[in-house]
Parts: structure tokens; C-alpha cells; sequence
């Protein structure tokens, strides 16, 4: 059987270690959470750490995602008419799309990670038409352009699959996409294009 002595009373901290060792451990949990935790939630990134670590992209990712199912709740609700309509409008424009002549089709496979840039040379007030589609898995992307000593962005979006409509250049330029996957798997990402525009610029 063993004995366990009884600490003495110098053996104890005191109440200033104590108070020493809360101090200690309450700057911890903030930094921390300033660091880590608001980074990789909420895309909150007041020290610069969690751009640097990859977490305030992934924050920002939740945020938006959340937003936009909030924002799709608030329109929709659970209106399961809207929705039948919504698949038939759907079905329509698909079939619609499938009857055009479209001037170029590109077609790319984008691994997990990975990115790819594609411009149209376009001049001022040229209008290009474009479809594209993602299988396999979600896509980031951001529509913009520049040149001629400007530049804008069109559009921007996080976990999509299409996207369809018209480019109107405001000046002379780039004007196109930049597309990174950051799903778990491949996809393969088609574009089709047709309009008022030069010639097709694709990089990494």
C-alpha cells in the first residue's frame, strides 16, 4: 500500500502564481481565437495569421455559403412549386442552349487545388455570349477583365456549377475567367463562346 505525503503549505502556489498562470492562459485562448478560430469560421483575419496559414479563405468560404443558403431560404423557403418551375425554366434554357452554334467550345479537367485563366481580347463595347458548365464537382470563379489602364470584376462565386450570360466590354482589353478547384475531386470544366471577340488567351 503506498503513502502519499501531504503537500505543505510552501509547496502550494500562490495566489500570485495563480493569478499569474489565468493571466497566461486567458491571452492563450485569445490569441488563438484571433489567429485560428475567427480566420476559419467567419473570414475574421485582424492579425494577417490565418491568410498566411490558409484559414481566412476558408472562413470567407463558410460565410458566403452560409449567406447564400440563408438569402436562398428568405426568397424561396420551401416552396416546392417554385422549385418544379424553377426545374422546368431549367430545362428549357438547356435545351434552348443545346440548339445555338456556338463559335468556340473548350473543355479542361481541373484537379483538387488546382486553377486555370481563360480571356477573350475583346474591344470596347464588343459582346461576347458564353455557357459554361462544371461535372464532377464545385467550382470557384472570377469573372474580370483588364487593359487599357482599368480593371473590373463581373462576377465572383464560390461552389458553382454554371454560370451563362453576356460579357459587355467597357474597354479594351482581357476579359474572362479565373477558375480554381477546390473540391476533393477532379472536374471538368466546358465553356462555350460565341460574339464579338479576338482571340482566346488560356494560362495557368
Amino acid at each position: 500500500m503506498f503513502s502519499i505525503e501531504k503537500p505543505g503549505l510552501d509547496e502550494l502556489p500562490s495566489l500570485a502564481q495563480l493569478r499569474r498562470s489565468s493571466v497566461v492562459a486567458v491571452i492563450g485562448a485569445v490569441l488563438i481565437l484571433v489567429a485560428v478560430v475567427l480566420p476559419a469560421e467567419y473570414g475574421i483575419d485582424p492579425t494577417s495569421a490565418g491568410r498566411m496559414l490558409g484559414l481566412t479563405e476558408m472562413g470567407e468560404i463558410k460565410q458566403e455559403l452560409h449567406d447564400e443558403a440563408e438569402r436562398d431560404q428568405q426568397q424561396h423557403g420551401n416552396d416546392q412549386s417554385f422549385n418544379l418551375i424553377e426545374g422546368i425554366i431549367d430545362v428549357f434554357f438547356s435545351t434552348a442552349h443545346a440548339q445555338e452554334v456556338w463559335r468556340d467550345t473548350i473543355t479542361l479537367t481541373l484537379e483538387p487545388g488546382d486553377y486555370t485563366e481563360i480571356k477573350l481580347v475583346m474591344g470596347n463595347g464588343d459582346q461576347a455570349l458564353y455557357d459554361w458548365t462544371s461535372t464532377g464537382g464545385k467550382i470557384n470563379f472570377d469573372l474580370h477583365a483588364h487593359g487599357s489602364g482599368q480593371s473590373i470584376t463581373y462576377e465572383k462565386g464560390r461552389g458553382a456549377t454554371k454560370g451563362n450570360g453576356t460579357i459587355k466590354a467597357e474597354f479594351q482589353g482581357e476579359h474572362g475567367w479565373f477558375w480554381r478547384n477546390r473540391d476533393k475531386s477532379a472536374v471538368t470544366l466546358m465553356l462555350k463562346l460565341k460574339g464579338d471577340y479576338g482571340k482566346i488567351i488560356r494560362g495557368k
